[in-house]
């Protein structure tokens, strides 16, 4: 897991192409003009799916993993919370290779919070629980970069 600032995530490079290759766009591109849904960066390698929502309470909030792709979380307007715990203390479900998706379910280890110009990078290892509410509910635009590792 990565909990930086955007403007540090340079520091990060040189760890694998694929990586790089979302820094790149991370740090060159203006993220508020991604359409909804999915805009290519580098094929299956490296994409952003850009999400409007309104940010959910705590217990109706699920858990994911993935098996494929690191997640860069980037709040563009609004504020949300995330929850993150390691993998192996939690309960697998059933796999959705379509999706490269895995529910998972047990207790946060730790929570990090998600506004404008900070961003949490989540690796396989890393199960995520998403859209949380930090101060009641929030409207939030985001995206996820989908990195393959």
């Amino acid at each position: 897991m990565i909990y930086t600032k955007i403007n540090q995530m340079k520091r990060y490079k040189g760890i694998m192409d694929s990586l790089d290759t979302a820094i790149d766009y991370l740090l060159n591109s203006d993220l508020t003009k991604l359409q909804p849904g999915r805009n290519e960066v580098d094929g299956d390698e490296v994409f952003v799916n850009c999400f409007n929502y309104t940010t959910i309470p705590e217990e109706t909030a699920i858990w994911e993993g993935h098996k494929y792709y690191a997640d860069f979380h980037v709040v563009l307007e609004g504020e949300e919370k995330i929850g993150v715990t390691d993998v192996t203390s939690l309960t697998a479900g059933e796999y959705d290779e379509a999706g490269d998706f895995i529910p998972y379910d047990g207790p946060v280890d730790n929570w990090m919070t998600l506004r404008p110009g900070d961003i949490l990078v989540v690796f396989p290892e890393d199960a995520h629980m998403v859209k949380v509410q930090l101060n009641g509910a929030s409207d939030v635009k985001k995206a996820v970069f989908k990195v393959r590792v």
